[in-house]
C-alpha cells in the first residue's frame, strides 16, 4: 500500500508540471499579454516599458525557467491591476471549492440512487426514462440549466435567491468574522447567527444543482451499468443461493463493488466541475475562482489566467492522488 501511494505521490509534481508547461506555452502562442490587455490604452513605448518590467522581452526559455522558479516559491505572478494572483486564489479559491463540494453532494444524491434504481429495474420504462435523463443533464449547457433554474425557482416562484453567495447585508457582516475562511457556510457558523447560515445555504442551492446535475448524469449511468454487471457475478449468484434477499444481495454484496468506478472517475469529474464552474459562477454571480477567471479572460489578462489555471492544475493533480488512495482502500486488487 505504501509503495503504491508513494508512486502516486511522485506523480503529483509530474502531472502539475506537464499541465503548467502546456498552459505556459499556449499563453505565449496566443500572443503578448501586455499588448493584448493594454494595447488599446497605451502607446508603443509604454507597452515596451511594461514588457521590459515584466520580463516578456527575454528569450522564451528564460521566461519559462523564471516562471517555474516563481511557482516553486508560491509566486503565481501579478495581474494587470497589480494584484498578486496568489492573493486572488486564496480569496476566491475557497468559494469555488465550496461550490464544487455542494455540487458533488447533489451529484451523489441524485446520480447514485437513481442509477441503483435503474439497474434493479433494467429495461423497464423507468430505466429508459432515467437513461434519457442522464444523457439530457450531461448534454445540456450548464449556463442554460442555471438560467432555467433561476427563471423557475427564483423569478417565478420566488423560493430562492437569484444570484450571489449571500445577501448583501450578510456578506458585509461576515467580512468581520475572525478567523475568516472565505467559505460562507463556515464563516456563518463562526458568526453564530442561524439566520445568516440559512441565507448562505439558500444562495448555494441553485448553483449547486446546476453544476451537480452535470456530473449526476455520469454517476447515474456508471452506477447502473456497473451494478448490472456486478449482479451477474458468480459471488452474487452464490449469495442468492444461500437464501439472501434481493435487497441484501444488492446492497451488501453488489453495490459496494459497483461503486469502485464512481470513485475512480470522481477525480476527473472534479476537474470537469472546476472547468464548468466558470459558467456556473458567471451565471449566478458566485464570486469564486471561475468568476474571476472569466473576468480576466474578458480583460485579456493572460498572466492572471495562467496563474489561476496553474493553481487549478495543482488541485486536479492532488485530487487524482486522493482518488487513487480511496480506490486502493476500497479495492485491494489495485495495489498489486
Amino acid at each position: 500500500m505504501l509503495r503504491y501511494l508513494g508512486v502516486r505521490l511522485l506523480l503529483i509534481p509530474v502531472t502539475a508540471w506537464i499541465l503548467v508547461t502546456v498552459v505556459f506555452f499556449l499563453m505565449r502562442v496566443i500572443g503578448d499579454p501586455i499588448s493584448a490587455a493594454l494595447g488599446a490604452h497605451l502607446n508603443q513605448q509604454q507597452i515596451e516599458e511594461r514588457k521590459e518590467a515584466a520580463g516578456l522581452n527575454r528569450p522564451i526559455l528564460v521566461q519559462y525557467w523564471e516562471y517555474l522558479s516563481g511557482l516553486l516559491r508560491g509566486d503565481l505572478g501579478r495581474s494587470q491591476d497589480n494584484r498578486e494572483i496568489s492573493e486572488v486564489v486564496v480569496t476566491y479559491g475557497a468559494a469555488s471549492l465550496e461550490l464544487v463540494f455542494w455540487a458533488l453532494i447533489v451529484a451523489f444524491a441524485i446520480g447514485v440512487p437513481l442509477g441503483r434504481y435503474a439497474a434493479t429495474h433494467r429495461d423497464s420504462a423507468a430505466d429508459i426514462g432515467l437513461r434519457l435523463f442522464a444523457i439530457l443533464v450531461y448534454a445540456a449547457p450548464v449556463f442554460f440549466v442555471g438560467l432555467l433554474l433561476k427563471l423557475v425557482f427564483a423569478v417565478q416562484l420566488g423560493w430562492l435567491p437569484v444570484a450571489g453567495r449571500a445577501s448583501t447585508n450578510v456578506e458585509l457582516q461576515l467580512q468581520h468574522v475572525s478567523p475568516k475562511t472565505n467559505i460562507m457556510v463556515i464563516d456563518a457558523i463562526l458568526y453564530g447567527d442561524a439566520g445568516y447560515l440559512v441565507d448562505v445555504l439558500k444562495h448555494a442551492v441553485l448553483p449547486a444543482i446546476a453544476l451537480g446535475l452535470l456530473v449526476a448524469g455520469v454517476f447515474l449511468r456508471l452506477v447502473r451499468i456497473n451494478l448490472i454487471q456486478t449482479l451477474q457475478a458468480c459471488y452474487v449468484d452464490a449469495a442468492r443461493a444461500r437464501g439472501l434477499s434481493r435487497r441484501v444481495v444488492t446492497g451488501r454484496h453488489a453495490f459496494r463493488n459497483a461503486m469502485i468506478p464512481i470513485v475512480t472517475v470522481m477525480g476527473m469529474q472534479i476537474a470537469t466541475m472546476l472547468g464548468a464552474s466558470v459558467l456556473t459562477e458567471t451565471t449566478f454571480e458566485w464570486k469564486g475562482l471561475g468568476y474571476q477567471l472569466a473576468a480576466y479572460l474578458s480583460a485579456r489578462d493572460f498572466i492572471a489566467v495562467q496563474g489561476i489555471v496553474a493553481f487549478i492544475a495543482l488541485i486536479v493533480a492532488v485530487m487524482s492522488f486522493v482518488v487513487d488512495a480511496l480506490v486502493a482502500l476500497i479495492d485491494p486488487r489495485v495495489r498489486f
